[in-house]
Formats: structure tokens, C-alpha cells, sequence
């Protein structure tokens, strides 16, 4: 197809409204006219190493060729049908795979759009869960300072209420209850006075209390924190001790990216409700899943409604489900886990020359996560030409620099990302002291 990419930039910039974005002073975008591999080819000719594995989905690389296969054959077959009342293969397959994958006792599945309707949908099953037990009033939610949950409304309201990007709408959200972010680190010797602040909102206020939601291990976009599983191993003494459910986001870290499979395997905590998307089609299309319980699900299903209150029109896209098998089939047959680790010493090595530069707070990396931790938020307008020019995509935010790349990345690129993102970090950090 052929395109003229300077009437289409101008169509874009005039018309096109980007995530995060202003409509009269907008950020720079670049026209991709493909990708493949780890590689983005922009409409100019030039090839980018992608670090963020587009907002940490594609796993595998752009296009492989098994999920491709596996799309073409389910579009040929039926790329939608409606879930009330039918079922499909794809669906069932999916829903058989993630149960065999978690942990028990997660043996119900709820199919939804994305990963933001997967909190949605957990935040409902917690509140109908206790209104189905007769405790109407457990209806509020408990969530970490510097989370982050997604952009519909349930989960704006559980996002850090001031770094949570949402303050604009607090006003006009469910108001719940946050605990202070941990602040003992993954690799720290354990705390116990970490859990302290958390402990004393459950005990004065667990009648009101639905559950708790909690990114595990790693809180993503609201910093990049990696925190200590004895934390999350509290938490799940706390919340049996005073009857709330425990909500699991693995959005950002199922499938992988942290170094387990699901990243409450760091801490041996078995969630009550478990939320999943991006990597779980490899990033060819949305899809989120929500897992609970038997005692969950029955106690819904047992209550005034008889029913969960919930029913995308895209549930249980078979299209997207198919697609999640073929990726689900590529994570267990490749070597997840080497891949994972490889990432995870390239990643440490390239980036530790970035400790040494004026104006970097911290250099960490959990798995496939790297982060360069500034003391001042970055520059957007100059950073990110100065990143595609030196061949990589890498899109920061605030005050971190990071990269989430595909698992497939081999040595040679991991370094080219990391020199490069320690080679601009130097140019623009030593320019500014």
C-alpha cells in the first residue's frame, strides 16, 4: 500500500489524538511502515531496536510467524462470534491453558477486552463476592501508593490518587483507601516494619474492605518499583487475618517479565483474584483475563443476582484467544526463562556505566525490566529524537528511563539499546549540569 506519509503526519497531527498527549502542542510521532522481529521500520527508512516490546506485550517479537499462521487459520474459520450463550475452541483451549499455567486454587476464568477491563471485572467480583455473603458494606477497596491499575474509572480509582496520572478525576472516583508504597527493595534484606502502615488501615478499617489490589513484585508505570516478596507474603497473612480479598495485577508482569512466570511465584502468594493482558497474545491483540476461585465464583453465582454482572461484547474473541494459545505455545516451547535471564544480565551489564552519570538517582533490573531512575523528569521533546537517531525506541517517562524489551532479543541488539540509552543519557545529563 502506498502511502504519502507528509499528508498523513499532518492528517495525524491535526486530527489524531495520542495517548497522553496535547492536541495543540503535540509531542513528536514517527510513521512506522513496518515491523518485524525486534526491529520497527519507520516510513523514512530507518530501523529502530524497540526496548519497550510495544508497552511491554510483545514478547515474542513482531509478526512470528506460528501466531501469524495461527491468525490466518482462526480468521478463515471465524474471527467473532457473541459469548452469551456459545462458546468456541479458541476460548476453551485459552481458559484450559491459564488454568493449567496459575497456581491453584485459580480455576474460573473470566475473558474480557484488555487489561484495564480485567481490573474492572476483579474490582466487580470483590464487591459481589461480599454482597453475595451478606456483608454489603465491604465494598471499598485498599491499594498501594504508587500503583497503577489502568485508565477506566475502577481502576483510576485504585491508582496512586496523586502519581496516579488520574488527579484531574478524583473528584469523581469511588474514594478508597491507600497504604504507603513498600519502600524495602527486592534485593534488600527484609523489613519488618514495612508492612506496619498497611497492617493498621486493614485492622481499623477491614469491615469496609472489599479486597486489596496490588501490582506484585513490580510497581510499573507508577515507578518502576521493584519491592521485597516478604511484603506481598504479609499481605496475604493480612488479608486472611481480616477477610479481605487479595487482587492480583500481573498485567505488566504475567507471562514472564519478571523473572517467573507470574510474579507472585517470587513471593510463593497465591492471589484470590488474578488479572492478565498485554503479553498474553504476544501483543497482537487486546485480550485480558481475570482468574479466581471456586469459593469465589460459586459464592457470586449463589448470590441475589445469581450471576456475575458482567458481559463485554468482545468477550471471548476467538480470534484473540487463538492468538493467545499460539503465544502461550512459543512461551513454553522457547525457553522462556534463558531468554528472561539472558535479558536480565545483558540488561544489567549495558546499563551500569548509567550509575556513574550526574543526575541518576538509581540504575535497576528485575528480568526483563531495565531502569535508569533520574533525579528531574526527562526532556520528552529533546530525549526522544535524540533516541531514534541513535536507532533504538525507547519512550520514557517522568523521571524514568527504562526498557521492557522482547524476549527474543539477542546480545548484539541488547547492547546497542543499552549503549545507546546510556550514550544519550550522558549527552542530554552532561549538558545540563
Amino acid at each position: 500500500m502506498s502511502v504519502d506519509w507528509k499528508s498523513a503526519q499532518d492528517f495525524d497531527r491535526d486530527h489524531i489524538w495520542h495517548p497522553y498527549t496535547s492536541m495543540t502542542r503535540p509531542t513528536p510521532v514517527w510513521a512506522v511502515e513496518s515491523a518485524s522481529g525486534v526491529r520497527i521500520r519507520l516510513a523514512d527508512g530507518r530501523e529502530l531496536i524497540d526496548g519497550m516490546a510495544s508497552w511491554w506485550s510483545v514478547i515474542h517479537g513482531y509478526g512470528h510467524p506460528d501466531i501469524r499462521a495461527a491468525m490466518h487459520e482462526q480468521v478463515d474459520r471465524m474471527s467473532h462470534v457473541m459469548f452469551g450463550g456459545l462458546t468456541h475452541a479458541p476460548a476453551v483451549e485459552l481458559a484450559q491453558r491459564l488454568v493449567a499455567l496459575t497456581p491453584e486454587p485459580l480455576d474460573k476464568v473470566f475473558l474480557c477486552d484488555s487489561g484495564s477491563v480485567s481490573v474492572e471485572v476483579a474490582l466487580k467480583m470483590a464487591i459481589q463476592y461480599w454482597q453475595a455473603r451478606g456483608h454489603p458494606g465491604k465494598h471499598r477497596m485498599l491499594a498501594l501508593r504508587n500503583g497503577y491499575h489502568g485508565d477506566t474509572f475502577g481502576a483510576m480509582a485504585v491508582c496512586d490518587p496523586v502519581t496516579g496520572m488520574h488527579h484531574l478525576f478524583r473528584d469523581s472516583l469511588q474514594p478508597h483507601l491507600f497504604a504507603p508504597a513498600p519502600e524495602c527493595g527486592f534485593h534488600d534484606d527484609w523489613d519488618a516494619g514495612d508492612i506496619e502502615a498497611l497492617a493498621v488501615l486493614m485492622e481499623a478499617h477491614h469491615r469496609e474492605l472489599a479486597a486489596i489490589i496490588l501490582e506484585p513484585i513490580v510497581q510499573g508505570a507508577g515507578g518502576m518499583r521493584f519491592y521485597h516478596p516478604q511484603y506481598l507474603r504479609e499481605v496475604r497473612r493480612l488479608c486472611d487475618r481480616y477477610g479481605l480479598l487479595l487482587i492480583a495485577d500481573e498485567i505488566a508482569t504475567g507471562f514472564g517479565r519478571s523473572g517467573r512466570l507470574f510474579a507472585c511465584e517470587h513471593a510463593g502468594v497465591v492471589p484470590d483474584i488474578l488479572c492478565l493482558g498485554k503479553a498474553l497474545t504476544g501483543g497482537m491483540l487486546t485480550l485480558g483475563a481475570t482468574l479466581t476461585t471456586s469459593e469465589v465464583a460459586h459464592t457470586i453465582s449463589g448470590g441475589g443476582a445469581g450471576c456475575f454482572m458482567h458481559g463485554p461484547t468482545f468477550m471471548g474473541n476467538p480470534l484473540a484467544c487463538r492468538t493467545a494459545v499460539a503465544s502461550l505455545d512459543l512461551l513454553e516451547a522457547g525457553d522462556w526463562q534463558r531468554r528472561v535471564s539472558a535479558l536480565e544480565a545483558g540488561l544489567r551489564r549495558g546499563l551500569a556505566p548509567a550509575a556513574a552519570l550526574p543526575g541518576v538517582a538509581d540504575v535497576r533490573v528485575l528480568g526483563a525490566i531495565g531502569v535508569v531512575e533520574l533525579d528531574q523528569p526527562v526532556d520528552m521533546e529533546d530525549i526522544m529524537p535524540r533516541f531514534v537517531e541513535a536507532g533504538v525506541w525507547v519512550r520514557p517517562f517522568g523521571r524514568l528511563v527504562y526498557v521492557m524489551p522482547p524476549y527474543v532479543m539477542d546480545p548484539t541488539d541488547q547492547a546497542h539499546l543499552t549503549g545507546a540509552m546510556v550514550d544519550v543519557l550522558g549527552a542530554v545529563l552532561t549538558r545540563a549540569q
